[in-house]
């Protein structure tokens, strides 16, 4: 696989693949994690417009993973990160995390961020294994305090939520 900023006709494949990547919550008794839309077109093609839609393509370069970031606190947030579950369990993601990485290094930001569930197999843990640390409440940046309120809004469990941070040093 390889990774390159997503076109703007690609945007229709991003939404496919986050709606896919939510079957696994409803798996473990989160279908209304499963079922929240993904995110809006008007939010991806700003981020694509922007360089900060991010894709990993197949051969034949077909996206099969995204990753959306944004600016949060100084550092490149990564809003969204989904991989098609066709293509699940073959580092792809961890593939994309490090080309927002290379991404970011490039733009002279010092870390990587994110939100999380904490106890989900494929988001807390998983992000600890690819360098991420959780978050002291002390740690959490005023924009991190944000989105963190903004998600106990739509109803995801605050006591399940986390914020993350792997520096690019």
């Amino acid at each position: 696989m390889r990774s390159r900023t997503a076109r703007a006709d690609e945007v229709t494949e991003v939404q496919r693949i986050e709606v896919a990547s939510g079957a696994p919550f409803r798996e473990i008794g989160m279908a209304d994690v499963a079922d929240m839309p993904p995110l809006p077109r008007e939010v991806l093609a700003a981020a694509q417009g922007a360089g900060r839609l991010r894709v990993a393509v197949d051969a034949a370069d077909r996206t099969v993973a995204f990753a959306v970031v944004e600016l949060v606190d100084g550092c490149a947030h990564v809003q969204q990160l989904s991989v098609d579950p066709a293509y699940a369990r073959r580092g792809i993601g961890r593939g994309l995390l490090d080309d927002v990485a290379g991404w970011a290094a490039g733009e002279g930001l010092p870390a990587l961020t994110l939100t999380t569930f904490r106890s989900v197999p494929w988001n807390g843990p998983y992000y600890a294994r690819c360098g991420f640390r959780e978050l002291t409440g002390a740690e959490v940046t005023p924009g991190l305090a944000g989105l963190l309120a903004a998600e106990a809004a739509l109803g995801l469990d605050p006591a399940d939520r986390v914020a993350m941070r792997r520096p690019l040093a």
